[in-house]
């Protein structure tokens, strides 16, 4: 009797994935990007598609809020033709995204839809675009170091496994540059890059220029450029992170690149201003701020052994490093690498200001050496600074200061040694070769000289 048993498992799973319940709505009323419905019975973060009418294909839109009886939708495609009366059909009550091995290499669009012309991707799973983020408790200690391929990454601001980074760059300072650089020389397993609200001619630029074909081999591209929707911009940057969630739960180690995460934030103010928030310090709405660390939150590590490693952009207006987006990420993330307007018109690439920079954890996933030659570096490299216009204008005398006497005997070594070919790769032993070779020979003349004297 029990081998004549019928095996409804299949069946039970085929009927939980059926909606049963159609819910339906009509449109009341469209102001800007916001539509006002009545119904259907739904939840926030429900995709539903709205009718135009006549032959004209539905319209999908995303719950976003309620207000009294009415529901708040903002579509995630053209609106054009919508208007009071069409029907609303709650078609998804929970934002997923497909995810498979089949992403490698592909370049997707802010709804995970492919952009290539490659054809379908094959998925293997679905993984929920608004994720919660890791019991913090659940997460284990960054212990091991990442190779990003840039010497002064490597050397003195050395990022671990799961570490989130902040890019912080006014617009021209090669913040793409860099961004390619450590995509194509990492040695993570896999590449997530989000392009939020970017202009749409840096999106072929980058992949061919920038990331080259060896990169985008490994590498999962999300594209969605100022021209979107707001929304699509936002969900640009959720889908990335869900797909390096996938990989991380293949026990790979990923590296997510967001640029930027103040588009980001520009998108959700769209958001929050339509729905109806009050603006705060310039504009932004309170949900942003809100936001932002729940996104952040999702890369780091995990109780296995996949990590995410989150690097974010984040665009400086006026090159103020105190504005509200960049202050608030700067006390969420791990660390925070500051490129320089000044050092990009000496020519001087990657245009890294290694003494407005830090990374949190270089401590603990690096050796007492490296962290000696670290500090010795930026010793030297801060004693010239602070004299440099009494050098240039010639106001010095040598021999006032042995210390300003050794930055200036060191100072073309340091450069040389911040400075960095794209095509280049320099691993992390070869970072930190170079960098103990130039403090032993620092050392080695400030001997002799004492001694001379």
């Amino acid at each position: 009797m029990t081998q004549n048993a019928l095996d409804l498992k299949k069946y039970r799973s085929c009927l939980d994935g059926c909606n049963l319940v159609c819910a339906r709505g009509r449109v009341t009323n469209v102001i800007g990007l916001m539509v006002e419905a009545v119904g259907p019975a739904c939840r926030l973060g429900t995709v539903c598609e709205i009718q135009p009418g006549g032959e004209a294909r539905a319209v999908t839109a995303e719950v976003l809020g309620f207000r009294d009886d009415r529901v708040l939708l903002m579509p995630l495609e053209e609106m054009r033709g919508i208007g009071p009366g069409c029907l609303v059909t709650a078609r998804q009550d929970r934002a997923v995204i497909p995810v498979g091995r089949g992403l490698l290499g592909r370049v997707v669009d802010g709804l995970g839809l492919p952009i290539d012309g490659k054809g379908p991707i094959v998925n293997e799973a679905e993984y929920p675009i608004y994720a919660e983020p890791l019991n913090p408790l659940k997460r284990s200690r960054i212990r091991t170091p990442l190779d990003i391929g840039v010497r002064a990454v490597n050397g003195l601001l050395t990022i671990g496994c799961g570490q989130r980074v902040g890019i912080f760059a006014g617009s021209g300072v090669g913040k793409s540059i860099l961004l390619g650089m450590m995509a194509r020389h990492t040695a993570a397993d896999v590449n997530v890059i989000a392009l939020i609200g970017e202009r749409g001619r840096e999106v072929n630029e980058f992949i061919e220029k920038e990331l080259g074909e060896e990169g985008l081999k490994r590498s999962v591209i999300v594209v969605a450029t100022s021209d979107h929707l707001p929304l699509i911009r936002l969900r640009g940057a959720y889908i990335a992170t869900a797909i390096a969630e996938y990989f991380r739960d293949l026990g790979q180690n990923v590296l997510l690149m967001m640029d930027s995460v103040t588009r980001f934030a520009m998108a959700q103010r769209e958001i929050g201003l339509a729905l109806g928030e009050p603006p705060t310090t310039k504009g932004y709405t309170p949900s942003v701020f809100t936001l932002l660390p729940r996104l952040l939150e999702r890369a780091g590590t995990s109780a296995g052994r996949g990590t995410i490693t989150g690097l974010y952009t984040v665009l400086v207006e006026g090159d103020d490093t105190n504005e509200p987006i960049a202050d608030a990420l700067r006390a969420t993330l791990d660390g925070h690498i500051c490129l320089s307007r000044e050092l990009a018109m000496q020519n001087h690439y990657p245009a890294i200001d290694v003494l407005s920079s830090i990374s949190r954890v270089m401590d603990d996933v690096v050796g007492p050496g490296q962290r000696e030659w670290a500090r010795t570096f930026n010793s030297i490299l801060a004693t010239y600074k602070k004299s440099e216009d009494l050098i240039n204008i010639g106001a010095y005398v040598a021999g006032s200061s042995s210390r300003i006497d050794r930055a200036i005997r060191m100072i073309n070594r340091i450069n040389e040694y911040l400075t960095q070919e794209v095509a280049a790769r320099v691993t992390i032993e070869e970072s930190v070769n170079q960098l103990e070779e130039m403090i032993m020979l620092a050392g080695s003349a400030a001997a002799h000289t004492t001694t001379a004297e």
